[in-house]
């Protein structure tokens, strides 16, 4: 059985990819599957308590992701500025006589407008040994109100459940021999290892999460069923490729 959410964009969404190496703004066009479960797991903690976001910790970790992106997406190219650390200690950054350990710098980034509706389906990965460890999908995706980095803002409209998986979802988590278009854009997406535990995801427990293992977050190559058709210094178009 999958749940299905639709989620209606209300600000521009990005998201750097998890093997990023430079300060540089590149980011990924889709939310990614371990994004989408630290939502959940985020909305479990806030809402239901500790106790229960560890129990059903598992299962989030665990779940199917697929994803429904509209036909249209402008990824929109920009310099903001940005405050980033003194590599040499505290300055006098501005003359005024006061120092401090930031200054001002400009930094360039990717924003992601959606033309449309954000559709994300989940679904267990098999039944939990106690009932109390399965979590409320449903109640638990319509209370996300954000997915990337924070101010990327969507406003939560429906959940349905199917039992099969509609056509125009594009899975997200790997499996072997998965079908892929032969024309799209490919996407490294992270999700959650299949060993990492709470305290992984803790930000007070003090684990480090590693990038490329089992007790971290793993890389996944995806393939989305887009295709650039503009494109300027400003901005780049994709639009999505319906399967011949």
């Amino acid at each position: 059985m999958w749940t299905i959410a639709t989620f209606q964009p209300t600000a521009l969404f990005s998201l750097r990819p998890a093997n990023a190496t430079t300060n540089g703004g590149k980011t990924l066009i889709t939310p990614t599957p371990y994004a989408i479960k630290m939502a959940l797991l985020d909305v479990a903690l806030r809402v239901h308590g500790q106790t229960n976001g560890i129990a059903w910790f598992p299962s989030i970790r665990d779940l199917q992701i697929a994803i429904a992106l509209p036909n249209y997406l402008t990824v929109i190219n920009t310099f903001i500025k940005i405050l980033r650390p003194h590599k040499s200690g505290s300055k006098d950054t501005f003359g005024t006589g006061l120092e401090g350990p930031m200054g001002n710098t400009i930094a360039y980034r990717e924003l992601v407008y959606f033309a449309g509706l954000l559709k994300i389906a989940v679904q267990s990965n098999g039944k939990p040994a106690k009932v109390t460890e399965q979590p409320p999908l449903p109640k638990l995706l319509s209370q996300i109100h954000y997915l990337g980095k924070r101010g990327g803002f969507v406003q939560f409209t429906q959940v349905e459940e199917v039992t099969d998986l509609p056509e125009r979802f594009t899975l997200l988590t790997h499996r072997d021999n998965e079908p892929f278009a032969l024309h799209g854009l490919m996407q490294l997406l992270d999700d959650c290892g299949p060993k990492m535990t709470f305290a992984h995801v803790d930000v007070y427990s003090g684990k480090n999460i590693s990038v490329g293992k089992p007790n971290g977050r793993i890389i996944n190559p995806i393939i989305l069923p887009y295709r650039l058709t503009k494109s300027s210094r400003a901005y780049s178009l994709y639009e999505y490729v319906t399967s011949p």
